[in-house]
């Protein structure tokens, strides 16, 4: 039984699915917060059944999955009652738990509570890049306020003295901090200027970038910064095309 590749949208009819007891996974397919699940659940080759949802005209339908109609969403058809859960941290640290043979997070507390904390660190980054990404007129400040909150991730895989946030093997942090380094190059692309990090001031910061963009789990479920960027000029226009996903480059 074959998913249709797009976002379903209001009017759309609820997808047909087997039931086969199979993970149920509810993305879209530009969304840092659905692609920080889809991450754990490549790096954990965990089978599971793609939906995408249009954030845009949300199908009526999907509230039964995700009350507030956010994503990700994941439904656990296995289970009695076939649960659903929200938010990518709990998606992730439930999926790290349940399928424990390939622990993504420290056994450690203490460091696995330092990694969540970094984690939300980078909300200043985000909170900066944003207008950058999807206005047409963001603050002058913005790039200035964006590499200040890196400083931050800079200093802290210097300190670290590993390749990885996660130690010597890719770890959780590492995935879920990814989803936003893997748009900021887009920034080469949505303005004038080609803007991309500076390579002294981001040294170490960068080479993690390049070392965590040859993961398998990442090479599966990354997407090219000149896709992203094709969508970002869709968001300007107040026209989100979510499907821009599933073009194939050569037409960007």
């Amino acid at each position: 039984m074959s998913i249709p590749l797009k976002h379903f949208k209001k009017g759309s009819p609820k997808p047909e699915l087997p039931d086969d007891g199979v993970l149920r996974f509810y993305s879209m397919r530009f969304c840092p917060y659905s692609e920080r699940a889809a991450l754990v659940l490549a790096a954990k080759k965990i089978p599971h059944h793609k939906v995408y949802i249009d954030l845009s005209e949300k199908p009526d339908w999907y509230t039964d999955y995700s009350p507030l109609g956010k994503v990700p969403a994941i439904q656990l058809t296995a289970l009695d009652g076939q649960p659903a859960l929200v938010e990518s941290l709990v998606i992730a640290e439930y999926l790290d738990e349940q399928y424990a043979e390939h622990k993504l997070f420290p056994v450690d507390p203490l460091q696995k509570a330092l990694d969540k904390i970094l984690i939300e660190r980078l909300a200043p980054a985000v909170s900066a890049v944003y207008p950058v990404f999807f206005t047409t007129n963001p603050p002058e400040d913005a790039l200035q306020k964006f590499e200040t909150a890196l400083d931050v991730f800079e200093e802290e895989i210097s300190k670290r003295g590993t390749p990885y946030f996660g130690g010597q093997q890719i770890g959780m942090v590492d995935y879920m901090l990814w989803p936003w380094f893997e748009r900021f190059p887009a920034l080469k692309h949505v303005l004038a200027e080609k803007y991309e990090l500076d390579k002294e001031r981001f040294a170490n910061l960068l080479k993690w970038r390049d070392l965590v963009a040859q993961d398998e789990a990442v090479q599966q479920v990354a997407l090219d910064s000149g896709v992203h960027a094709k969508f970002m000029f869709t968001r300007q226009e107040g026209k989100p095309n979510y499907d821009v996903a599933f073009e194939p480059l050569s037409n960007l």
